[in-house]
């Protein structure tokens, strides 16, 4: 089977492509084989040694497939070889075949492309859990998605619209901007042309926005929380600016606001029937068209270095989903 290995922590250019031997699951464990990975900013922060987990080298990167299931370990029920799957796997994904633990499986129904189900889970799973658990958004509220060009932003964009949010876009060049308003986005800042917190006033009337989407992180989170509408809330997501910032935290009190951190992993692990019916209602609005990610490229697994350098960059508008030989023969570009 051939892999994409991370062998020793660097960038995207350290990574190598290599033949290795085919895998054997392990009690309570699958080994899927891979049709599509879709390509996640922390896919990026692992190869590098920055992110919260830490395998052991050598190691593949790709947290998120989907595929068939190829063999069945000892102790597992339920599952047989040639079901359709999602993976959610946290590494090792950008290879041929990965082995996945059976609780990170997700059925993979019918009618619904391999490339799209690649796309579902860390960003729209995350999102889901983000805007409807943690932040409670409420139809006629007013949600500001920051970064909203990438992957997790156009999902927060489609899943606030779906839940009946007015929803401001806020991205980086007037490019990303008409994506945005493509997959729905009702206003939208430019902010590298317009100070973010007189663009939220513009579009608010000086009110504020209710709740804050933020996978950005740096300077534009103290920006929007002092632009919270009273008891607004703002979704810590994630930093891809690679700056954790420290807001005047009397910015809650003035505002009666709420900072509401978004560990989709941990959720996913501590209550994991509230995980699983969450994402039986994703399966469902994908399966309906109601939610569409947006695959801005489709590339050969073996481009992972280049579609990793891509999203380093920020160039990315939507999901990189990398294909294997499997996933192109099965009908993926």
């Amino acid at each position: 089977m051939k892999a994409v290995l991370c062998e020793q922590f660097g960038p995207p250019s350290s990574l190598v492509v290599k033949e290795i031997p085919s895998l054997q699951p392990g009690p309570g464990q699958v080994v899927v084989a891979v049709h599509a990975a879709s390509v996640n900013f922390p896919d990026g922060l692992i190869i590098e040694n920055k992110y919260q987990f830490k395998p052991t080298l050598p190691f593949s990167p790709g947290g998120e497939v989907a595929g068939t299931v190829k063999a069945v370990g000892a102790g597992v029920s339920g599952w047989a070889v040639g079901d359709r799957v999602i993976g959610v796997c946290g590494w090792g994904g950008f290879a041929d075949e990965v082995v996945v633990d059976v609780r990170k499986l997700v059925r993979l129904p019918e009618g619904i492309a391999m490339d799209a189900a690649s796309a579902l889970v860390i960003t729209y799973g995350t999102t889901h859990y983000a805007l409807q658990v943690r932040g409670k958004l409420q139809p006629g509220e007013t949600l500001l998605v920051l970064g909203a060009a990438g992957g997790t932003g156009l999902s927060a964009i489609e899943l606030g619209k779906l839940m009946g949010a007015r929803v401001i876009a806020a991205a980086s060049s007037e490019e990303k901007l008409a994506l945005c308003r493509q997959a729905g986005a009702d206003d939208t800042i430019n902010y590298a042309s317009e100070d973010l917190r007189e663009g939220i006033k513009r579009l608010t009337g000086g009110r504020g926005v209710d709740v804050v989407y933020d996978p950005v992180g740096g300077d534009y989170t103290e920006a929007a929380l002092r632009s919270m509408a009273w008891e607004g809330r703002l979704l810590v997501i994630g930093f891809t600016t690679g700056t954790i910032p420290r807001p005047a935290l009397n910015l809650t009190l003035l505002k009666g606001c709420s900072i509401v951190g978004v560990f989709y992993g941990a959720f996913s692990e501590r209550e994991p029937a509230r995980y699983d019916a969450l994402m039986q209602e994703l399966l469902g609005w994908l399966r309906e068209g109601r939610i569409r990610p947006i695959i801005s490229a489709h590339m050969p697994i073996e481009q992972a270095t280049q579609a990793l350098e891509i999203l380093g960059r920020r160039e990315v508008k939507g999901k990189i989903v990398l294909t294997t030989a499997l996933g192109r023969e099965g009908g993926l570009p």
